[in-house]
């Protein structure tokens, strides 16, 4: 047994696992002092990369995702590889995904996207000084390129438009960002 938090785990079963997602079911005695279970989804860690050009335009991708069975409007994201540097994913997925390189770097914050069943941080990068090179999608990649004004990708957010939670963060970020000096 080991406590975790208000919780005790009396026992772990991992119930399945590939490169990106495991789940395991905890046998538990909740804060309450009672018997339970609770199920822990682990996801890849990711990064979540706003590419923002010298007109403070954002550099997006649109894309379907197989999950939630539509189009997603959103930045660049992607999984960071065992042992791989956070930031070294971030300018690998901005290479494949949109075909840009960036000059500047800035990490925003971690974020966890879910945090009552679901394990997932992700970290948030803002890419300046943008430029072209080859882009390299995957085979399970078809990926238009949106670009949008900072202040309509807000906008976007605050519609609904773009839902993906470490976009709407990002973008968030880096409006205020945007407003409390010159970027």
């Amino acid at each position: 047994m080991r406590k975790h938090g208000p919780w005790t785990i009396k026992e772990t079963n991992q119930v399945y696992q590939d490169p990106y997602v495991a789940l395991h079911v905890d046998q538990v005695i909740r804060p309450d002092g009672n018997d339970g279970q609770h199920v822990v989804v682990q996801i890849k860690p990711g990064v979540c990369v706003i590419a923002m050009d010298t007109q403070q335009r954002l550099h997006l991708t649109r894309e379907f995702h197989y999950a939630v069975g539509r189009q997603s409007l959103e930045a660049v994201s992607g999984g960071i590889e065992p042992g791989e540097d956070p930031l070294l994913c971030a300018q690998r997925e901005l290479q494949e995904e949109l075909g840009l390189h960036a000059g500047q770097w800035q990490y925003l914050m971690t974020v966890d996207p879910f945090t009552t069943i679901m394990e997932s941080p992700t970290r948030l990068y803002l890419a300046t000084e943008l430029s072209p090179v080859p882009k390299a999608l995957e085979g399970t990649e078809t990926i238009e390129t949106v670009v949008l004004p900072l202040d309509e990708a807000v906008e976007a957010v605050e519609t609904g438009l773009i839902s993906h939670a470490p976009t709407c963060v990002a973008i968030l970020l880096v409006s205020r960002l945007k407003h409390q000096s010159s970027l």
